[in-house]
């Protein structure tokens, strides 16, 4: 390479300027000689600008590429028209990458050509290296990029463009924890109801008794959905089920008329979505993320993971695709390859999840809105995660006739049905938090589990300020004299309020705030799907508010998990399978394995440990009493629901929590893990939240004890309160007192 200074020519040229004309003239003895003045004009740098367009094209920026380019190659071609060139090589080999390296350059006074090497990196094909070529000129004392196609890619010239066969394969299924299918690649059938299609009597109890047993529902509640329009030839959509499922009893519905149906090719989530939250769902690739997953390789109408397993996992899902990346003349004839590969294939998910475990809690808490949270006590593992209510995934398929009728609802319901509100969802905790209030207490050496407290049903420790214990609004007796482990088992507000203040007063200003962090609380948790932290409160300064003396306050409120703190149901479960595991705080996961079609393992699941509880081991030991009193206890809050054994022949250790809400009905919450130490049964810790519903023992509790029946004995055996029969509504309200149909003690488990 030979480079032409023009500083030198700049200086050729002043030297010149000094020669004489013709015979040079001898100054006169008292002329001074001339001062020779040189000026250098600083020459710009063709590589320069040809590496601010290059580094442009890196960051996309085609704006600023065009910017540079000369006057005649902008008056060939508009700005989109230019964007719009590298986006279609971008979209057409799926380009994630640009990478370049400059090679050589040649420059005279008014042109230049720069050699690069640019390296695309193809999501498909791997990467592609060329040498290319920029010229440039001059243009007022600045290089402009005289452009043409063959600037990105020489193979370009002449109108060329590039055409990708891309080579995809099916997209992978999401199993439970023994390979049972939660979403599977396969045909389903979308059924509605024509009511005015219906046969006679007899047709449609038929019809009935075929579809309550296809989707799991009640004949009345399938009835009810389509009486209003008896007389019209409305749609009045059912649901999907399997094409298996389907057959069994497609020639009694074909006989009994008023039922249609589509058999169609689908991503499939069995039984309307289990745990649709957490496995989430796929769908079209929306308008502002088509760019990113183009550049991945995909095309503009594939479905993609949104949510969930199915967005976390995406790339596992869908493996890597293959294809080969051809040039291809005006004509449309091949040129030449660029490159190729082939496609890697996608790999299935296998969750902790227990199927049919998962589609009995979601029925346990249906009608509510709400979460429940089961765990393995021991290692960490999600067995069952449900957020109340639920959706249907498969609507977000538009080849499914349904997805016009229920997208919608799915979309404006109020209820919120896409937030995942075990693991997303911020609640005050309630009385559940007296747990880290006790634990707090008992570390900080100031009580022990025999110091006591008189609950008279009114704390008046702060002047100005009268708060009133639950048993006052339910014209109950007060607890009276109490030790701490009674405290928690009657859950005597007045005893807590007092633990905190105390414990601010004497200088332990941040003791629960730093209890509830130990706990987990305030945190993410690290599940695979992603979780919300929540908030515990700073603990308060010393600060007056209409004149009224304030410290202490919000430590009083924070002792029964009211003042600012927010948990979710998930970080719940966890510290409360810690206090039942001994103390070790595990991550909650949802992913027991992930694998290829051909039994390769990438990923297995392994209990990991966060941390441990800063317990020692007699506070530890005192807690989980406290724990099992609350339950069997004959005073203790959940003793009518779980006492062992007389009411419930599981061994539960649990409490029981009403948050206020700042609505009319508070939120109901109980926790608690089973205590069986089985072979064939992980025991499990199980936190049940019931929104804006009322106390926690008489709603969560009952529902806490359904799942526990689902799980240790493959049903439920006594009804909720508020049931006439089990999933059958009765009354608004729950009505005290034992109800029937309890297992016996000595109960098998189903197979």
């Amino acid at each position: 390479m030979r480079r032409i200074s023009l500083t030198l020519i700049a200086l050729g040229l002043v030297g010149c300027a000094l020669l004489p004309a013709s015979r040079p003239r001898t100054p006169a003895p008292t002329e001074a000689l001339p001062t020779p003045v040189i000026t250098t004009v600083a020459a710009p740098d063709p590589e320069i600008a040809t590496r601010r367009f290059l580094d442009a094209w890196v960051s996309e920026d085609y704006g600023a590429m065009y910017a540079m380019l000369t006057p005649l190659s902008q008056d060939a071609m508009s700005l989109d028209e230019f964007t719009q060139a590298y986006q279609e090589v971008v979209r057409t080999a799926a380009i994630d990458g640009v990478g370049y390296l400059i090679v050589s350059s040649l420059m005279s006074p008014q042109a230049a050509q720069v050699r690069y090497q640019v390296t695309l990196n193809s999501a498909v094909v791997g990467r592609i290296t060329r040498e290319a070529v920029a010229d440039l000129k001059r243009v007022d004392d600045e290089w402009k990029i005289a452009w043409t196609s063959s600037t990105i890619l020489p193979e370009l010239a002449g109108q060329n463009q590039l055409y990708m066969q891309l080579v995809t394969l099916t997209r992978a299924n999401v199993y439970d924890r023994a390979g049972l299918g939660l979403v599977t690649e396969s045909e389903a059938v979308a059924l509605w109801i024509v009511p005015n299609q219906i046969g006679d009597e007899d047709a449609e109890s038929a019809m009935l008794s075929v579809l309550s047993r296809l989707f799991d529902r009640r004949p009345e509640e399938i009835q009810a959905d389509y009486e209003p329009f008896r007389d019209t030839d409305f749609f009045i959509p059912l649901g999907e089920v399997s094409l298996d499922d389907f057959q069994r009893y497609e020639g009694t519905l074909s006989a009994v008329g008023g039922v249609q149906w589509r058999i169609y090719e689908t991503r499939f989530y069995g039984a309307g979505g289990l745990g649709p939250q957490s496995v989430g769902y796929v769908a079209q690739i929306q308008q502002q993320d088509l760019d990113r997953y183009v550049a991945r390789g995909y095309q503009v109408d594939d479905f993609v993971g949104q949510t969930g397993l199915e967005f976390t996992f995406e790339s596992e899902l869908r493996g890597t695709p293959g294809g080969t990346l051809y040039v291809v003349d005006p004509e449309g004839k091949i040129v030449e390859t660029l490159g190729e590969r082939d496609p890697a294939p996608p790999q299935a998910v296998y969750t902790t999840l227990d199927r049919e475990l998962q589609r009995q809690a979601q029925q346990a808490i249906a009608g509510f809105n709400g979460a429940i949270v089961v765990l393995e006590r021991d290692t960490g593992a999600i067995r069952a995660l449900v957020s109340s209510p639920g959706f249907d995934p498969n609507l977000f398929d538009t080849a499914n006739p349904n997805w016009q009728f229920g997208l919608n609802d799915v979309l404006n319901n109020p209820s919120q049905p896409l937030l995942n509100r075990a693991t997303s969802g911020t609640y005050p905790l309630g009385s559940v938090f007296k747990l880290i209030t006790m634990s707090a207490a008992l570390e900080s050496g100031i009580y022990t589990p025999d110091t006591t407290y008189t609950c008279n049903g009114f704390f008046t420790e702060i002047p100005g300020l009268t708060l009133e214990d639950w048993t006052v609004a339910k014209e109950l007796p007060a607890h009276g004299e109490l030790n701490l482990m009674e405290g928690l088992e009657r859950s005597c507000n007045p005893f807590f309020w007092h633990i905190g203040l105390d414990l601010f007063n004497q200088g332990l200003t941040t003791a629960l705030p730093d209890m509830a962090k130990a706990f987990g609380l305030g945190q993410n948790m690290g599940i695979e799907i992603g979780d919300n932290p929540g908030l515990v409160p700073d603990p308060e300064t010393k600060q007056t508010r209409t004149g009224e003396a304030w410290a202490g306050r919000d430590s009083v409120q924070l002792a029964i998990g009211q003042s600012f703190l927010q948990v979710t149901p998930l970080q719940v479960a966890r510290f409360v399978a810690a206090i039942g595991n001994g103390g070790t705080l595990y991550r909650p996961q949802l992913v027991d394995r992930i694998q290829s079609a051909e039994g390769v393992v990438s990923r297995v699941f392994t209990p990991i440990v966060d941390g441990t509880l800063p317990l020692k081991p007699e506070n530890l030991k005192t807690l989980q009493d406290a724990m099992y009193r609350v339950t069997s206890s004959a005073n203790g809050t959940a003793s009518r629901t779980l006492r062992y054994p007389t009411t419930f022949p599981i061994r539960v250790h649990g409490k029981t929590g009403t948050a206020e809400s700042g609505q009319a009905d508070p939120h109901a919450w109980f926790v608690g893990y089973t205590n069986e130490n089985r072979e064939d049964k992980p025991d499990l810790a199980i936190v049940v939240l019931v929104e804006y519903q009322g106390e926690g023992s008489e709603w969560a509790a009952p529902i806490f004890r359904r799942v526990v029946e689902d799980y240790f004995f493959g049903q439920p055996y006594r009804r909720y309160p508020w049931e006439s029969g089990i999933g059958i509504p009765s009354t608004p309200t729950p009505t005290p007192g034992p109800e029937d149909e309890a297992p016996p003690e000595e109960a098998t488990p189903a197979p």
